[in-house]
């Protein structure tokens, strides 16, 4: 489905983004925005008819694709019967997708704090741990990204923390696994999960056990690089904070709903943690919702304590509702399987094949619809094809090999030296193999940059 090509109105649509709308994470006059006229599953076009193979799935979070009709009709409906309540009030929809939210979740988290999005639901489990235990420190990974309101940006380890890091938010940084750049020089899985969580229990005994309230992780890492935990490393996290009276925070905001083939990353790991945050897949993205699901111990601390936050959208009437056609949909079209097979059958094998024949392509790594290709100047010593944190000119393999890709209508997630590969957990086998098409022709681009 694409509409007849409309360039004057693309044109128009540009203008007045261009004259009113502020952008994040862009310097606002170095930016080109796309005009975009519509979107259906995979795929979206602009006003000069063409048609991009979405690989970003926005910005990771259309779990179901764009413009499904069960979560349109809800939506519709919903804003008739009841388009906005109060979040004191108990209403239908929030009550149910609550419920629909917490059958899912791992283990016994069977409360649920909803939010506008992933950042506030950081803040807010952040703010139940401190109050739960008393202590005001919280461990995070360099690699990560966990939003970028005040406490979240904090906990990010990426550069976006760094122009707003006060270095006084009560947040130690700290290096989780990654075998491919081991910052502790390990052989294997087994090592480098013995050696981080060593690193782990010495950074928790040199700040003060009595002082860390909790820890922080993505389950499975996704802007700092796809990156699955070795075996072992949740589960041994899990006993750190067990041993120190720590709360076990898990960021599923990325990993959530589906996106590694299951419905939360955590069950990969058999790990229950006190607190998950979740957002984007939660409803696809059709309306903003976030949001903590809380486990027993830290739910009875506000049994008869107030709990000193809340906002005005909490549990939105319309976000809840995309949230109830998004879960029941999934459940009803298979949508968690349907991923945990395409990067078994599909994404999987097709990357690593991709990777046999390009040599800018340093490692695989991936799950469900959830993966990245680390991008090398050099397989041998791993040199990065541009620099962390790269701009201008020194970033312009990554730029050449973006434009590449959208020559060839794939829209491909860029960040750093990666990118990663995270479509609609419903993308079709034909789908897949066309964007894998356009990634071996780009792939070739980078390869121009390599030693």
């Amino acid at each position: 489905m694409t509409p007849h090509p409309d360039p004057r109105q693309g044109a128009a649509v540009k203008a007045a983004d261009r004259k009113h709308v502020f952008h994040s994470w862009s310097a606002q006059g170095l930016i080109d925005p796309l005009a975009v006229a519509g979107a259906q599953g995979a795929h979206f076009w602009d006003y000069d008819g063409n048609r991009f193979l979405d690989f970003t799935s926005g910005l990771v979070f259309t779990n179901i694709g764009y413009q499904h009709p069960k979560v349109v009709a809800a939506v519709q409906e919903q804003a008739g019967r009841l388009a906005t309540f109060a979040p004191g009030f108990a209403v239908d929809v929030r009550s149910e997708a609550a419920r629909l939210i917490a059958e899912r979740t791992p283990g016994d988290l069977d409360r649920i704090f909803f939010t506008n999005g992933g950042a506030e639901a950081v803040e807010n489990a952040v703010r139940m741990a401190r109050l739960h235990t008393g202590r005001h420190k919280v461990l995070s990974a360099y690699r990560s990204y966990h939003g970028a309101t005040s406490t979240a940006i904090h906990l990010t380890g990426d550069p976006r923390r760094w122009p707003s890091d006060t270095g006084a938010a009560g947040v130690v940084h700290f290096w989780a696994p990654f075998l491919y750049r081991s910052p502790f020089y390990s052989a294997d899985e087994a090592q480098e999960s013995e050696r981080a969580l060593a690193h782990l229990e010495d950074t928790i005994a040199f700040e003060g056990p009595g002082t860390v309230a909790a820890i922080i992780l993505e389950t499975v890492p996704g802007t700092a690089g796809v990156i699955p935990p070795p075996p072992g490393y949740l589960a041994g996290v899990r006993e750190l904070c067990d041993r120190h009276g720590i709360v076990l925070v898990l960021d599923e905001v990325m990993a959530g709903f589906g996106r590694t083939g299951r419905w939360f990353a955590a069950e990969h790991y058999d790990v229950v943690p006190d607190l998950l945050t979740f957002a984007k897949g939660v409803n696809s993205g059709y309306v903003p919702l976030g949001g903590v699901a809380i486990g027993p111990e830290i739910a009875a601390t506000f049994e008869r304590r107030p709990y000193p936050g809340g906002l005005t959208y909490s549990g939105h009437p319309l976000a809840c509702a995309a949230a109830v056609a998004t879960i029941r949909t999934m459940a009803e079209e298979g949508v968690v399987e349907a991923a945990d097979r395409l990067g078994a059958e599909v994404l999987g094998p097709g990357l690593r094949e991709l990777a046999e024949r390009h040599p800018s392509v340093g490692e695989v790594r991936g799950l469900g619809a959830f993966w990245a290709l680390e991008l090398v100047r050099d397989r041998r010593t791993r040199e990065p094809l541009v620099p962390y944190g790269a701009v201008g000119e020194a970033n312009a393999p990554m730029a050449a090999f973006t434009a590449a890709c959208r020559e060839r209508g794939l829209w491909p997630f860029v960040t750093m030296n990666r990118t990663h590969v995270v479509p609609a957990c419903t993308l079709t086998d034909a789908e897949a193999k066309e964007g894998l098409a356009a990634l071996d022709a780009a792939l070739c681009v980078a390869d121009g940059h390599t030693a």
